[in-house]
């Protein structure tokens, strides 16, 4: 009789139903978390967007189907006049730099990429940290 190859675990992924797309003003170790926790992220940069102004950040986001985080406060002013104006956005997440530490930005994140549905962010301004 042979004996059975030993059995290989794999880490569990689990789903994730939001995908977030990070602008320029996120720092690094915020992104590169995220991916370790199994959170999809893509980064301006990583995207060729650096540069691109706020209302086609948001386009650019929009058309991957992707939730942008920002911490640039000036955007918000796009996002509203968008709100406004009944113009789609797929969803923005805003913290500001200096009063949301880092790990909350990342703990609220990943609970949002993790526990929500893409349709549920369609034209929703979201401020960290959550409730």
């Amino acid at each position: 009789r042979l004996a059975r190859p030993p059995q290989t675990t794999r880490p569990r992924q689990t789903p994730v139903s939001v995908r977030l797309y990070m602008d320029v003003h996120v720092r690094r170790v915020i992104s590169t978390t995220l991916r370790l926790r199994g959170v999809d992220v893509l980064t301006a940069q990583a995207d060729g967007a650096a540069r691109l102004p706020d209302p086609q950040l948001l386009d650019r986001a929009q058309s991957l189907g992707r939730v942008l985080f920002t911490q640039d406060e000036d955007l918000l002013a796009e996002v509203a006049r968008r709100q406004r104006a009944g113009e789609a956005f797929a969803g923005v997440v805003y913290a500001h730099q200096l009063r949301v530490n880092i790990g909350r930005c990342i703990a609220d994140l990943e609970l949002i990429a993790k526990t929500t549905d893409s349709e549920d962010w369609l034209n929703r301004l979201e401020y960290l940290p959550l409730g």
